[in-house]
């Protein structure tokens, strides 16, 4: 049940119907609040993708994101826009509007009901523009450069009287493979020094661990989930700062078709040594989290479970034309894929409120700083001091 709140700047709108259907059609754009651990309503899936389209952008994302992996006392919004064309997923945090991204997010988009023409992204980000007037500066990350429609929203929000501020939000390693060539073309085109890591590895860690592949619910789900926790918690990985999301969107996206879990358990006691996840859908298949135990080292787990995952994930499905290693610069995905593209941020920051304005020359010096540097490295005498 969704209920009215203020947006910033405007009026609150009418209230929803006491209805699970869609809302009022209504000339402004609405902003709207869901209850804690509200999943997405039912009305929303005319904005979501299909799973078997975008594992990450229908509702196994959407719902697991609010009933397990928001941040504590953020409140999830939905902001719809353009004639209601397009329903943009926000929550408020810290007294700030923000898209509803997490640690986990890898990307984050307007959601479109329909085409995403240029005309409508204008008008979505117009709208929002509007719902954003008069407020804080609001942060929107996670987008990805190639998405169509996006340069027509940002259009949107200047339209609307603000200024959108981007930064570099975090890379995204990625590959285009063939299907037709599979594993072994795949792996043909990486370093020299990967392919006998691989070639070494693999025989000798299969004699003393062995394989899991587990995508359907049920009770070898459930123990492929407490191996994965088991294995993350021996990890080098950072404290997770929602502990239950992994385990839920395993579940979810297993219900969905869309789950691909490998783990690499010792044959002598069974204990889990290397665990990681996937997504496959619409052609690409991404890395969500994975994870290896340090102490076995010497058996190269991580190296030899993802190349297993990725050997079952390329033959098996058969319609892969891209992997995609997810959030970050980590070394190692450097090894795996061989190209780089940019997440961006938008600050966007009403130049009438003084937090805005602010913001505006904190950017502006921080440009003003980096072209200096670069206008003095280019210099003779930048160079001697470089070296």
């Amino acid at each position: 049940m969704l209920f009215a709140i203020e947006g910033a700047g405007m009026p609150a709108p009418p209230p929803f119907p006491a209805s699970d259907g869609p809302p009022r059609r209504s000339a402004a754009p609405a902003l709207r609040a869901l209850a804690p651990g509200e999943a997405m309503p039912a009305w929303c899936d005319r904005y979501l993708s299909p799973a078997r389209r975008d594992a990450l952008g229908g509702r196994a994302w959407y719902d697991t994101t609010l009933t397990a992996g928001m941040p504590e006392r953020a409140e999830p919004l939905l902001a719809l826009c353009a004639a209601e064309a397009v329903l943009i997923p926000l929550m408020r945090l810290g007294g700030r509007l923000q898209s509803m991204t997490t640690p986990y997010s890898l990307s984050w988009r307007p959601l479109v009901a329909g085409l995403a023409d240029d005309g409508t992204m204008r008008a979505a980000g117009c709208d929002l523009g509007r719902l954003l007037r008069g407020g804080p500066p609001a942060v929107l990350d996670c987008l990805a450069q190639e998405e169509p429609g996006l340069e027509a929203f940002i259009g949107g929000l200047r339209a609307a009287g603000l200024v959108p501020l981007r930064f570099a939000h975090f890379g995204n390693w990625h590959e285009a493979v063939t299907p037709e060539d599979g594993w072994d073309g795949y792996l043909s085109d990486r370093a020299s020094a990967l392919q006998s890591t691989i070639r070494r590895k693999t025989p000798r860690c299969l004699k003393r661990a062995r394989f899991e592949w587990i995508v359907d619910p049920g009770p070898r789900l459930e123990a492929g989930i407490a191996a994965y926790e088991a294995v993350r918690a021996r990890s080098w990985k950072p404290f997770e700062p929602s502990p239950g999301f992994d385990g839920a969107l395993m579940r979810a996206m297993a219900a969905e078709g869309t789950l691909r879990l490998g783990v690499l358990r010792l044959r002598d006691g069974d204990v889990p040594v290397a665990a990681q996840y996937w997504a496959v859908s619409g052609g690409r298949a991404v890395v969500l989290k994975l994870a290896h135990d340090e102490a076995q080292r010497d058996l190269s787990p991580g190296t030899v479970l993802t190349a297993l995952m990725m050997a079952d994930i390329l033959d098996g499905d058969g319609t892969v034309h891209e992997v995609d290693f997810g959030r970050g610069d980590d070394p190692y995905k450097r090894l795996w894929a061989g190209q780089r593209r940019q997440r961006l941020g938008l600050l966007v920051a009403d130049p009438r409120h003084p937090a805005g304005v602010a913001a505006i020359g904190r950017h502006a010096a921080g440009l003003l700083r980096r072209s200096a540097r670069h206008w003095w490295k280019a210099r003779p005498w930048g160079r001697r001091n470089e070296a």
